[in-house]
């Protein structure tokens, strides 16, 4: 049933196509399940390749009866603002921090991004962080300096001297373009090894193919990153030379 948990046969049928190398949306237009939710249980119980029906079927049961910690004294969910649900936003914040888990996040990191993200602010401190999520600031800490080491965040310094962590286009840009730029270093390394193991080998060859594949990749990904960071701070409407 459509928005009830997966019974056991259904998890046989996801592990069956997973060994088929179904893709996600597949599997779950067979259940008729939503895509999220398919993902969410896959990552959730070992991945595409260490996934197995009857354990994580026992695994969810065991979260299903284990007792929730109460949250801290004084918490108080605060009603969602714009006139959102706020049912529907949680089960959204879950559905993205799966996705950002796929593309391979730790989930604490993958939590704060997503608070990070659909908050209207787009920052929030330590504190609201630990609060929302119901975590430790030790895991948010860790978390966040994980994201600034990817430049998928940032911090400033409020008026009362706090410390807040934001998102924004511009950091995306930047994450973007330092993964691409990331394999230089491989590339030039490729090269210096198409010197000494003599131009015109075999393993020369190899190497310097490598090397030609990694930089057009990465030349590729920085320009699209430069159009598309053009197009965001173009306004709707307006072409790029009107707005030049």
């Amino acid at each position: 049933m459509p928005g009830g948990r997966l019974t056991q046969q259904e998890r046989q049928q996801i592990a069956a196509g997973l060994a088929d190398s179904l893709p996600y949306a597949e599997i779950a237009r067979r259940l008729g399940r939503p895509t999220s939710t398919i993902t969410r249980e896959v990552i959730r119980n070992g991945g595409p390749t260490a996934y197995r029906a009857d354990l994580a079927h026992h695994a969810t049961e065991r979260r299903a009866h284990r007792r929730r910690p109460a949250p801290p004294r004084g918490y108080r969910p605060g009603p969602q603002p714009n006139g959102r649900d706020a049912e529907a936003v949680a089960e959204y914040e879950e559905s993205l921090t799966t996705a950002l888990m796929a593309s391979g996040l730790p989930r604490m990191t993958a939590r704060v991004l997503t608070c990070l993200y659909v908050t209207d602010a787009g920052s929030l401190t330590a504190s609201q962080l630990a609060q929302h999520l119901q975590v430790s600031p030790a895991s948010i800490s860790k978390a966040i300096a994980f994201l600034e080491s990817q430049s998928l965040a940032r911090r400033e310094r409020d008026e009362r001297r706090r410390d807040r962590y934001l998102v924004d286009d511009e950091l995306f840009y930047q994450a973007t373009v330092a993964s691409a730029r990331a394999s230089d270093q491989l590339v030039a390394t490729a090269r210096e090894g198409v010197a000494i193991l003599g131009p015109g080998t075999p393993a020369a060859a190899r190497l310097e193919n490598i090397a030609r594949f990694l930089d057009f990749i990465s030349e590729s990904i920085t320009r699209a990153a430069d159009q598309a960071r053009a197009m965001l701070h173009t306004p709707p409407g307006t072409s790029r030379h009107d707005a030049g």
